[in-house]
């Protein structure tokens, strides 16, 4: 193999590594490593003049590998790879060195320790670098249609976005009617549009656009394939339909936290309802606040059931929007009813934005609010065929406060969706609290792990109806995005097998949780083939082939021996 010309560059990302990692040291240890050309330090490695000055480099001292040992790779990758193309390089033959979150943070108590392996760390780069190959990247093609999984609101906004972009979408929902939870709400705040309403005017733009397909009683029973290019089967009453789409958009809602018998009375006095069927009341009811036969004078809200929860199995996230929810429904029983008093138990209100201006119009209307902590819940007791709510007020320095109730309503949040069948057949992950993970909340809010499968709305956490929205258009704007174009481009740091050395005995099949791994036929006999599109280049096939049949192109076996002989030194 020829030598090759690497240019190294040490970054003291202006004080985060170099306050602690002796940059000096840095280069005196690395200097006389094996292809070492160029030795740099800068201040900012990511910073305009930085870039251009490795762009230099590259092109007048002819380079053929660089190694930046700064920060994390999740941060400059892209960064790095694009200096590295416009220099005429080869974007695969640069390697990241992180010394910053694996040296100068993570042993900001021990110079010298982070100096000692920032060294380590940078020659295990440079026998990378020396291995390194030029990747090219391949393409394939993708069909410009979404399958968009639940038609509530947020699923028909996302398909009504994706067809105004010029996609064909296909809204598949399980239900017979459309618009989930949404179509059966009154009343919504701010606006006091009728929930009903709003999926109407939904499902009416659906109707509009010829480009989107509306299926009812209808479920995926069967998925192939990977992102541009998934084959689907879906079960349409009782007719078995073939599509080709090229992603989906998973949106497929909530259910309501439906209280235990006996908690807070629920299931055991009459008179114990919860929000939901609260809400109805109020809708159903005109000129008096009627349960049962009886009006109601003083209704008593008990907050947080089913959500913020310690014990073990139980809900410990907020549900965000039952506080508004209750809020909302007490404004509209004192706009609606007269004399009627509105009690409301909770553990620190959260009408958080806009939403506070709810909170200081129930307070302007006389609703009275009273504190307690989940280790004092109130009780529900019956008195003489009379309810009576009892609670330590923290608001009045903990005294008990005991007062009689006509109605208790219990503020139910939201639970996940029991979606285990879907879940499975396109490898969504799920969190510890049962809701579809995203990759990252802040960063990549509405994409999972599988490429192609999008989530959104309240099937991966309780959101409003604004965030609902948002966070539907969001993940319509993302697929788009990469669907439009009508192909995809891969990015080539794949498995690789050597069908010559290949026997088919299935582990890395088992290994592969990305369904990457298929069989095919080499010389006569069946082999491993990787299918490209569904390959994240995690490397988990490789270690458990007994032939030695696979590699990893950008992290190979000589290039994982060579950093293992550099840290061992």
């Amino acid at each position: 193999m020829t030598k090759k010309k690497i240019g190294v560059y040490v970054c003291h990302c202006g004080g985060n590594i170099s306050d602690y990692v002796d940059i000096e040291k840095v280069k005196e240890a690395v200097k006389d490593e094996a292809n070492v050309y160029l030795l740099k330090n800068t201040l900012f490695a990511c910073s305009d003049s930085s870039q251009k000055e490795m762009v230099a480099d590259i092109q007048t001292n002819e380079l053929d590998a660089i190694v930046v040992a700064s920060c994390s790779p999740k941060l400059h990758v892209p960064t790095f790879r694009g200096v590295a193309q416009r220099a005429g390089m080869n974007p695969y033959n640069y390697v990241q060195v992180n010394i910053r979150e694996q040296g100068s943070w993570a042993h900001s108590d021990n110079p010298k320790g982070a100096t000692e392996k920032a060294i380590l760390l940078v020659k295990a780069g440079i026998a990378r670098a020396a291995e390194s190959e030029a990747l090219t990247s391949s393409k394939i093609p993708a069909a410009n249609v979404v399958a968009v999984i639940g038609a509530g609101v947020g699923g028909m906004r996302s398909a009504i976005a994706l067809a105004d972009m010029g996609t064909e979408v296909y809204l598949i929902e399980k239900e017979k009617n459309v618009g989930g939870h949404v179509a059966n709400f009154g009343s919504l705040f701010t606006t006091d549009k009728m929930g009903y309403e709003l999926s109407a005017n939904l499902l009416s733009e659906v109707k509009k656009r010829e480009n989107i397909k509306l299926f009812t009683n209808a479920e995926i029973v069967e998925k192939k394939g990977s992102i541009g290019n998934f084959d689907i089967q879906v079960k349409v009453d009782n007719d078995v339909l073939p599509l080709h789409v090229g992603a989906f958009v998973v949106n497929t809602g909530f259910d309501s936290y439906q209280p235990q018998q006996g908690e807070y009375g629920f299931g055991e006095q009459t008179n114990v309802i919860t929000l939901p069927e609260f809400k109805k009341l109020i809708d159903n009811s005109s000129e008096r606040l009627i349960f049962n036969g009886k009006a109601i004078k003083k209704v008593a809200y008990i907050y947080c059931v089913g959500s913020r929860q310690n014990d073990e199995g139980d809900n410990k996230y907020c549900s965000r929007y039952c506080c508004t929810a209750a809020i909302h429904a007490s404004v509209q029983v004192n706009k609606k009813f007269k004399d009627v008093t509105n009690l409301h138990f909770n553990r620190g209100i959260r009408t958080y934005g806009k939403q506070e201006l709810l909170y200081e119009e129930s307070s302007k209307n006389g609703d009275i609010y009273l504190q307690f902590s989940l280790d004092s819940i109130p009780e529900i007791t019956q008195k003489g065929g009379k309810t009576f709510v009892k609670v330590k007020d923290i608001l009045s320095a903990g005294k008990e406060v005991e007062t009689e109730a006509d109605l208790v309503v219990l503020v139910t949040g939201m639970v996940p969706r029991e979606n285990s069948k879907l879940a499975s057949q396109l490898k969504i992950p799920v969190g510890r609290d049962n809701f579809f993970n995203e990759i990252h909340m802040k960063l990549r809010p509405v994409e999972t792990v599988i490429d192609g499968v999008l989530i959104a709305g309240t099937c991966q956490s309780p959101k409003n109806i604004l965030e609902t929205m948002n966070s539907s258009m969001a993940a319509a704007a993302k697929i788009n995005s990469v669907l439009t174009k009508g192909e995809m481009t891969l990015d080539p740091t794949l498995a690789k097998i050597n069908p010559s050395q290949c026997t088919w005995c299935g582990k890395c099949a088992e290994a592969c949780p990305f369904d990457a791994i298929i069989q095919t036929e080499f010389d006569g006999r069946i082999v491993a083939k990787i299918n490209e599109a569904n390959c994240k280049g995690c490397g988990m096939c490789t270690p458990v082939c007994p032939t030695d049949a696979i590699d990893l192109a950008g992290f190979t076996n000589a290039q994982i021996e060579g950093m293992i002989d550099a840290l061992a030194e």
